[in-house]
């Protein structure tokens, strides 16, 4: 494996890694009421997905010119890291939801 398609995976995981850490402090936030962190962690958490995201696609950009970009254990890793943390943030999307709205329904039952 060439040493740029290895700083490039490096670089996905790296950056992917830090993003689904972020969405998952998110959860935890939102799960302890504060949803403005909440928001700020998945903020955090795109752009470090964005900067993953980008050297995936400079990879496929590379093949699609047609240089060869050879498949390996540690690309396919950083491709289901990838794919992963994408899971992360539609799950945190969701559940930041659901604190905001069961939130919003026990103020209204207290009040």
């Amino acid at each position: 494996m060439g040493e740029e398609l290895e700083t490039s995976c490096f670089q996905i995981i790296s950056n992917v890694g830090a993003a689904r850490s972020s969405y998952i402090e998110a959860i935890e936030k939102a799960k302890a009421g504060d949803f403005d962190g909440a928001r700020a962690c998945m903020e955090e958490g795109k752009k470090q997905f964005l900067i993953g995201h980008e050297a995936h696609f400079g990879l496929i950009q590379k093949e699609a010119s047609g240089a060869q970009v050879a498949g390996s254990l540690l690309l396919i890793h950083a491709e289901d890291q990838l794919m992963s943390a994408e899971g992360f943030k539609i799950i945190a999307e969701e559940m930041i939801a659901s604190y905001e709205r069961i939130t919003e329904l026990e103020k209204k039952l207290q009040g």
